[in-house]
């Protein structure tokens, strides 16, 4: 098993970089996570990260990218609620890579 270390600890991550006892995720391993995916975060991507890991604690489920855009709408607003927007924050998938910054496991249906 793949480990990542943040700030002297490491965190145990899968063959694809995502980390695997989501219990453990906190905004520095959300950094790191956002480094190895070349993310310069900001306020609007940590919007979505928490939107993303309050979802998933009421659902239990990553949400794939077409819930993800429907669902940050009806909270966040229409302009916020677009592919346009979310993979202008997120390049290779606003769902997957959202996700893996989130502490998340990956989508359903992502590839």
């Amino acid at each position: 098993m793949a480990t990542m270390t943040v700030n002297g600890k490491d965190y145990e991550v899968d063959e694809e970089g995502y980390l695997i006892d989501l219990s453990q995720w906190n905004r520095e391993v959300g950094e790191e996570l956002a480094k190895s995916e070349k993310v310069d975060m900001t306020e609007s991507h940590w919007e979505v990260i928490d939107f993303l890991r309050e979802y998933y604690d009421e659902y239990q489920i990553a949400p794939a990218v077409r819930v993800l855009t429907k669902a940050i709408g009806k909270k966040l607003g229409k302009e916020k609620g677009n592919s346009k927007y979310l993979y202008e924050l997120f390049p290779y998938g606003p769902a997957k890579q959202a996700c893996k910054i989130a502490g998340l496991p990956k989508p359903t249906g992502c590839i």
